[in-house]
């Protein structure tokens, strides 16, 4: 998986690389900007034949940054591209390493035409408002900005190169590429400043950065391209951020041993539906029991009202069905490998008791738990006190709204800063969380953090959270921890999401239930799964 990095810890990184590496800045500077080069010219379809007849723009802060953006320009001439740069700050407020690096680019300029130099903002403007550019590089702000909140504004000059990045962009067909991040995007939290670059492409320095996940960040980053500088993930060992991918997801879905019966592949309990005069909520349970199935679980029971079981059994032949009553739950909780516990349970004082009841038992608290909907609704009733129970391996599943009970928190505060924000409740609590969104982050007590990025609006109906539930309960029963059960069935989640229908808006969560052993099957690169 790749590691995500905060800002300070990609600069502990680059820290590291020159002082324990003895890899000079100049050094990372050089790769910097001949694999942004590279990443430009496949990104243009340009491998074969250069970049002859592009034209770029090229706007350089008085950074890192910037002097990224001296190297990348000569790059692209060397491929046959003509280069406007323009300077944000003096010359003389450049450091000795981009002074250089500007030497270099005026030493080019005296040999060809392909490159123009503008020592700033208002020389540049009457000349790029005639030339048609292929492309606009932002090398204006790297991981140094700090927001403290969404929409500060940023200080001129970098407010008008910013403007100007922004103001081309809008009016021709020109690809807007951010060197490491979009310049005013602060690289951790995903705050944008006012205004902030709109990137079609952002090409990040080693390593993904937290703020491309967050707020603002998946709004203007565009295509996100990671460019490889020889600093190894050996010196990023402290991340505890990683980004979910198929690999990860693969190895986290075990398949059936050919030799094992139904008992020895899982068995699993499901505490879900209701049904009352005036309302019913057997829809989330059908899905969340048809999730485990699909997803491979040997044996599934279902806790429901018992008057519900027929529908049940139509929809899920291979589940059996118990009732609700208190000892028949811990009887089959003491059976069972994993509980899955709330998909449309209900609200009733009787059952939030019962919950309650059951996640104080010693038989139901040494089980994994997976809680989903009303369960979390419980445990935020009564000044019931999560950690105070002693969970064996748990795992909470809100999205915003469900976290913003359980927190007291509003959902914009959540939002703002859902890593740390998720990351402190985990902690607090001794519990594992899944918190649903885009990003889906799951976090441990120990402040590790999966990030995944799969689905679309697909996954924005009713109902997939149930089926994200079952997949969950599915892969602990099998013999995962619940922290990487989340993880990997959150991945095959959103890959059915996308692979449920061409057209995601008219996705529904029956879709994504039937799309499931597609999204498994492509991981194992096969058509079918054994059974």
């Amino acid at each position: 998986m790749q590691p995500i990095l905060t800002a300070k810890e990609m600069s502990r990184a680059d820290k590291a690389a020159i002082e324990q590496l003895h890899t000079d800045e100049s050094r990372l500077m050089e790769l910097a900007g001949r694999e942004a080069s590279r990443i430009i010219r496949k990104c243009f379809a340009a491998e074969e034949t250069g970049l002859d007849g592009f034209a770029f723009l090229i706007v350089c802060g008085k950074g890192n940054n910037g002097g990224d953006g001296f190297v990348l320009a000569r790059h692209l001439i060397n491929l046959g591209a003509v280069v406007d740069l323009i300077l944000v700050y003096p010359p003389e407020t450049f450091s000795a390493l981009n002074r250089k690096g500007l030497a270099i680019l005026e030493a080019y300029s005296a040999n060809t035409e392909s490159i123009r130099i503008f020592k700033s903002h208002e020389e540049a403007l009457p000349f790029v408002a005639e030339r048609h550019y292929n492309g606009i590089v932002d090398a204006i702000l790297g991981t140094g900005l700090n927001l403290k909140t969404e929409g500060d504004a940023l200080k001129t000059p970098v407010k008008h190169a910013a403007e100007l990045v922004n103001s081309i962009h809008e009016r021709s067909q020109a690809v807007t590429v951010s060197l490491d991040l979009p310049s005013g995007l602060d690289a951790t939290t995903g705050y944008a400043s006012s205004p902030v670059v709109h990137a079609d492409v952002t090409i990040s320095m080693a390593y993904l950065k937290t703020g491309f996940f967050f707020n603002s960040g998946p709004g203007v980053c565009g295509d996100v391209h990671i460019a490889e500088i020889s600093i190894p993930e050996f010196l990023v060992r402290q991340s505890k951020c990683h980004l979910i991918d198929k690999e990860f997801a693969s190895d986290n879905f075990l398949l059936r041993d050919p030799g094992e019966a139904k008992h020895n592949n899982g068995k699993l309990l499901v505490i879900a539906g209701s049904q009352h005069n005036e309302s019913s909520m057997l829809g989330a349970c059908l899905l969340a029991t048809k999730a485990t199935v699909n997803s491979g679980a040997g044996y599934v029971c279902v806790s429901l009202p018992v008057e519900l079981a027929g529908p049940l059994h139509t929809y899920v032949p291979p589940a059996t069905v118990i009732g609700r009553d208190f000892g028949s739950l811990r009887e089959k909780a003491s059976w069972a490998d994993a509980i899955v516990m709330g998909c449309g349970l209900g609200r009733e004082k009787e059952t939030i008791s019962l919950v309650q009841k059951l996640l104080t038992d010693p038989v139901v608290v040494s089980k994994k738990l997976i809680l989903d909907a009303d369960a979390l609704f419980a445990l935020s009733q009564n000044g019931f006190s999560l950690d105070k129970q002693n969970f064996q391996d748990i795992l909470l599943t809100p999205h915003a709204g469900e976290f913003s009970r359980l927190t007291g928190l509003t959902v914009d505060e959540i939002m703002a800063n859902p890593l740390d924000t998720a990351r402190g409740f985990s902690a607090k609590n001794k519990v594992n969380l899944l918190l649903k969104g885009n990003p889906t982050c799951i976090i441990q007590p120990s402040g590790d953090v999966l990030i995944n990025n799969t689905g679309t609006e697909a996954l924005s109906t009713a109902g997939t959270g149930d089926v994200l539930s079952g997949m969950i309960g599915a892969f602990a029963a099998k013999g995962i921890d619940t922290f990487h059960a989340g993880g990997a069935a959150a991945w095959f989640h959103g890959r059915a999401g996308d692979l449920a229908s061409d057209v995601s808006s008219l996705v529904s969560s029956e879709d994504v239930l039937g799309a499931i052993p597609a999204a498994i099957g492509e991981a194992f690169d096969i058509e079918e799964l054994p059974e």
